[in-house]
């Protein structure tokens, strides 16, 4: 069998996968004419990993970026897109020589510090073998058991709940699976168990409407995540009244984690700008939510209302939602 039958039948009909590591070393390998270094192959997966670019792109933003722009001055922001002030303004030479600079620092912070300024992102101990990993991660239901995230929306990772720093073992009973996110946030002196995130996720209550239509009322649900669900309200109070429901049996907005509280955002921007593009009518929204029986909360489960609203669909529309309590909606402009 030639090379190429061989590796096509393989790749095509062998290849058992648990990730993307086989086919991208595969045409690492390829690209370099059969031969490639381990840090070449290393950066050819990095290359294919979000996760890496999303955890870096926030401390560009949140980091880097403020104190460069908002504390400093130096750049400026647009968008997505960073700007250095007053660029046009260098030759080339200053340009070269101001780079040069940069290195300098990095070499000078690189010799004061050592390797200790990367350990943050070194795991110090040897992989978690394939198998042990999906048996992990299958426990999870494939959702990272801190903050819910499932494997299709961010990469999965398994974490020692006792760290190996501490004699932490391996071990099934010390893994839990935390997204790439909560994994490099928690540090190597962290011990805290958050398995129990998970069951906490899970509970559901027999008889709870909104608990019910996860199981029993499928049809019904237009958008989901990992934490919650969207529909549309049994009584609209204008055309597209959508509800926003953690599906976790949670009495009220007050008792959402912030994971949860991300979730339904993220929901809520997206039938948002949906409802808008099939609707050119819909000029506004009205958002919100009944915490308690006295503030008019009928269904016993977190639910958050996003109610579209349309030029002249009332005669004044001022005030807004002041006008949960009569004759308080309209108010003298004092200022």
């Amino acid at each position: 069998m030639t090379t190429y039958k061989k590796l096509n039948q393989f790749i095509t009909t062998e290849m058992q996968m648990s990730h993307v590591y086989q086919p991208v070393m595969l045409m690492e390998l390829l690209k370099n004419k059969g031969q490639s270094s381990v840090n070449q192959i290393a950066q050819a997966i990095l290359d294919k990993d979000p996760t890496q670019i999303e955890y870096f792109s926030g401390i560009v933003k949140n980091m880097v970026g403020k104190v460069l722009t908002r504390n400093r001055g130096i750049t400026e922001r647009s968008g997505n897109t960073y700007s250095l002030i007053g660029s046009s303004e260098l030759t080339s030479n200053q340009v070269t020589e101001l780079i040069e600079l940069c290195q300098m620092k990095i070499d000078e912070f690189e010799a004061n510090r050592g390797d200790s300024i990367w350990q943050h992102r070194r795991r110090g101990h040897r992989p978690v073998s394939g198998s042990v990993r999906y048996e992990v991660l299958s426990r999870a239901k494939f959702k990272c058991e801190l903050c819910g995230i499932s494997a299709d929306e961010k990469n999965i990772e398994v974490d020692h709940i006792f760290p190996k720093s501490l004699g932490g073992k391996d071990d099934l009973s010390n893994y839990q699976a935390l997204c790439y996110s909560c994994n490099s946030a928690k540090r190597n002196t962290d011990d805290t168990d958050f398995r129990i995130f998970k069951s906490m996720y899970d509970h559901r209550e027999e008889g709870c409407l909104f608990c019910d239509i996860q199981s029993n009322d499928t049809k019904r649900i237009i958008a989901e995540n990992s934490l919650a669900y969207a529909i549309r309200d049994g009584f609209p109070v204008t055309e597209g009244h959508t509800l926003f429901i953690p599906k976790r049996h949670v009495k009220d907005y007050f008792e959402l984690v912030p994971a949860e509280v991300s979730a339904i955002n993220n929901l809520m921007s997206e039938q948002k700008e949906l409802l808008q593009e099939f609707d050119s009518t819909i000029d506004g929204f009205n958002i919100g939510m009944n915490c308690g029986e006295t503030a008019g909360q009928t269904v016993f489960h977190c639910h958050v209302h996003l109610i579209p609203r349309r030029i002249g669909d009332v005669d004044n529309p001022r005030g807004g939602v002041r006008h949960i309590i009569a004759g308080k909606g309209f108010y003298e402009d004092k200022t």
